[in-house]
């Protein structure tokens, strides 16, 4: 995988976090959340310029049909102890005289470094994506989680409550933005790539469970996601992927934020990098510094005993995994498009069988779609234009 368009975590937990915000929140905070703290527009573009950006990325823009107006909107939510806070996200919108719009939730893949998202970084793959989608007619809410973006404090990567309220309060949020210009549909159609993929379904499920007061599942299609992340992180422990210690890392940290899976970082990493490797994932640092100051095998970063953890987790550390892994284990009302790429090296293809036979236990209705021979970043940029053609025949 290729770090900042990747990977791994984004789950959803079994029982109350499966459904729930965090318990923490006020009623003062639940009231606020999804309210527009500023918005600032960052791209206005006709017809043409919408279809050269996105072909410049590798997409085929055929489906564009409308110029575009994005805008960077920062937005309430709360954090994974349930404390106030704010994040930002990408809203684009096309520029048409339809009055009522499908909205699509775009979630992005792994990225370490804040200005690589879809609000900041105008040559990002993500960009790209909502301009697509918004180009074929939807409004488009592209969060860029915690602490990516504008947002303050670090990434929870992979916190399965975050992960949901985030983007589900991000949509509230383009609900706002939009009053007075446009009606959203009160069916969200929600995609994304790699780590977005398991959030899809995430949000999904909590969208079908119908805990947002307007809101409710349209559609779902995944690409490239990692759903069986015990497997993933056991395979990255044995260094089975590319950049298996900085995924490793990431997720380890992250995990140890917000969870506590770890006392001292001498306990999961070796001397030197004990000492550095925390202040690396602070969101600041880009993934070619990064990768440059750690070791490239996970064998060399971490202790011995933390691998033997990650290969056989116990405590939180298993509850999570075991969270990460279930984010198919349900019945969605909608139809599921899974699309992986069986070239695919850094999210085995595997994933997606293990998410579809997650589906098919539950009676879903499913498909999978082979991308054929491309790698982890080209799967997307192929994928795209179909989930964009799927979603927009999705009109009933």
């Amino acid at each position: 995988m290729t770090f900042s368009r990747a990977i791994v975590t984004a789950g959803l937990t079994l029982g109350c976090l499966a459904t729930t915000f965090p318990a923490e929140a006020s009623v003062a905070q639940t009231v606020a959340r999804g309210g527009v703290v500023s918005s600032t527009l960052v791209e206005k573009l006709d017809r043409g310029q919408v279809a050269e950006r996105i072909k410049a990325t590798g997409i085929d823009a055929a489906q564009v049909k409308y110029g575009v107006s994005a805008y960077r909107v920062v937005y309430r939510t709360v954090d994974a102890k349930g404390r106030s806070t704010t994040a930002s996200q990408l809203v684009a919108l096309p520029d048409n005289t339809r009055r009522n719009l499908r909205v699509v939730s775009w979630l992005h893949g792994t990225t370490v470094y804040r200005g690589d998202v879809a609000s900041v970084n105008e040559k990002s793959t993500d960009r790209a994506a909502a301009l697509l989608f918004a180009g074929a007619g939807h409004a488009v809410s592209a969060p860029d989680y915690l602490g990516l973006g504008t947002g303050p404090g670090y990434h929870t990567y992979g916190d399965p409550r975050t992960t949901v309220s985030a983007p589900v309060d991000a949509l509230r949020a383009t609900r706002a933005f939009t009053r007075g210009r446009a009606r959203l549909d009160s069916r969200v159609l929600v995609s994304g790539f790699s780590q977005g993929g398991p959030a899809t379904m995430m949000v999904g499920r909590f969208l079908q469970q119908g805990q947002d007061p307007y809101f409710r599942l349209g559609g779902l299609a995944s690409i490239a996601g990692p759903f069986d992340l015990s497997s993933f992180e056991a395979a990255a422990a044995d260094d089975k992927i590319r950049m298996a210690s900085l995924y490793l890392a990431y997720f380890v940290i992250s995990a140890d934020r917000y969870t506590d899976i770890y006392r001292t970082p001498s306990e999961a990493f070796r001397a030197p990098y004990d000492e550095q490797v925390e202040k690396l994932f602070d969101g600041n640092h880009q993934a070619a510094e990064i990768a440059k100051a750690l070791p490239p095998t996970s064998e060399k970063l971490f202790t011995a005993q933390f691998l033997d953890r990650i290969r056989k987790p116990t405590g939180k550390l298993k509850e999570l995994l075991t969270a990460l892994g279930s984010t198919c284990n349900w019945k969605p009302a909608v139809p599921v498009r899974l699309h992986h790429a069986k070239g695919d090296t850094d999210v085995a293809y595997d994933n997606a069988l293990y998410c579809q036979r997650q589906l098919r236990s539950h009676g879903a209705t499913q498909t999978l779609t082979d991308a054929g021979n491309v790698d982890h970043n080209q799967s997307v940029r192929k994928v795209l234009p179909l989930v964009v053609a799927g979603f927009t025949g999705n009109r009933a």
